[in-house]
């Protein structure tokens, strides 16, 4: 079975974008990449959105904040890893993001608060979805202007959502730009007119007996985004170029060999390649390598049995032939899940004896990963 490392020619990109279907081990991957990144010498800064704080936990801290955070020098060294580089890592704070994003993209003092304190911009900025894929934007065109970063691997959330991270630039760029935003920007009158005065009368009444002015905080809130619409298409337009650029993106598609989220991958390598996203490659995670080595199991078991005894090497002999089941399962999987996305010498990754839940199982990650 072929097998590829990341980089095997010396080379690699400003941004890992790692995406896939979820509960494949992405974000762990993501972590063992940035870490072998940062020991062959690189500055890498590794970016999660999984708020279950397994990176945090794999890095041997108790959590990780809104900006990159510099793992101790020691700490990797104490797990005997001579890192030639640094290594950051940070978990994203959707509404922490937004708020930094709009506050320094206001033109005033009074604009920012005008905007932070509006109740409409509080719900829609504390609301995950859809939250989550702008600030993971922002972030990205943040850390990679300002971070002085060589590397940033970008942990993405499972397929579903990560088709909405991927459009989220296209999608900021079209509300900026649309009839919508133009309506509530104009006078509160014109407003009225062309939603409809039956939809207006309804915001009336509903305003009356809530005491809530939804279509006034609406008009207020569009209002106070003025002075931040030209500094949003900008990032927008940034991102969307970013993410295409085959110079300074690369997208890894990281899989299991299980037939669902083969499936899963497959759909969103399409989805890359139609949104014209760089391929980087494919990393099939939890693979199954170690079986019969194409022996029967009769011939393991009189291999077996001048060292351990007829009766236990009859065992091992019956236990490796059933994980050859597995074995023969994934080589297949493996095959077809490459032939479709397109890359013929996949990153395999074993499945690991323990779960990954140190640096010293992040370093026996990374160490099938790098070239």
């Amino acid at each position: 079975m072929p097998d590829g490392k990341i980089g095997a020619g010396g080379e690699h990109p400003r941004i890992y974008v790692c995406a896939g279907p979820g509960g494949v081990g992405k974000t762990t991957v993501s972590a063992a990449l940035a870490l072998g990144l940062a020991v062959s010498g690189r500055r890498v800064a590794v970016v999660t959105i999984d708020p279950a704080k397994r990176l945090a936990t794999a890095l041997g801290l108790e959590e990780l904040g809104d900006e990159p955070h510099r793992i101790d020098e020691r700490r990797l060294s104490a797990e005997g890893l001579q890192v030639r580089g640094e290594l950051w890592a940070m978990t994203l704070d959707a509404k922490s993001t937004l708020d930094r994003l709009i506050g320094r993209l206001a033109p005033d003092s009074r604009s920012r608060e005008e905007i932070l304190g509006n109740r409409i911009y509080r719900d829609l900025s504390s609301a995950v979805a859809g939250s989550q894929e702008l600030s993971a934007v922002a972030k990205l065109y943040e850390l990679h202007h300002e971070g002085g970063f060589d590397t940033i691997v970008l942990d993405t959330p499972p397929s579903r959502n990560a088709l909405d991270f991927l459009d989220a630039p296209r999608r900021l760029e079209r509300f900026l730009g649309g009839r919508a935003l133009s309506i509530f920007l104009g006078s509160s009158g014109i407003a009225a007119r062309l939603i409809g005065r039956p939809t207006f009368l309804i915001f009336q009444i509903f305003a009356r007996a809530a005491g809530v002015d939804l279509l006034g905080d609406l008009t207020a809130f569009f209002r106070s985004l003025a002075g931040t619409v030209e500094g949003l298409s900008e990032r927008a337009r940034g991102v969307s170029g970013l993410l295409r650029d085959p110079q300074t993106t690369s997208f890894l598609l990281i899989s299991s060999p299980e037939r669902d989220p083969a499936k899963e991958a497959i759909s969103l390598r399409a989805h890359l390649e139609q949104e014209g996203m760089p391929f980087g490659g494919l990393i099939v995670n939890r693979v199954h390598l170690d079986g019969l080595g194409g022996h029967s199991p009769q011939e393991v078991e009189a291999l077996l049995a001048p060292q351990l005894g007829q009766r236990l090497a009859t065992r091992v002999a019956e236990n490796l032939a059933d994980f050859d089941v597995l074995v023969r399962r994934d080589a297949e999987s493996i095959a077809h899940l490459a032939g479709a996305v397109g890359d013929q010498q996949p990153t395999l990754i074993p499945q690991l004896a323990e779960d990954v839940q140190d640096i010293d199982s992040l370093a026996r990650v990374a160490s099938h990963l790098i070239g």
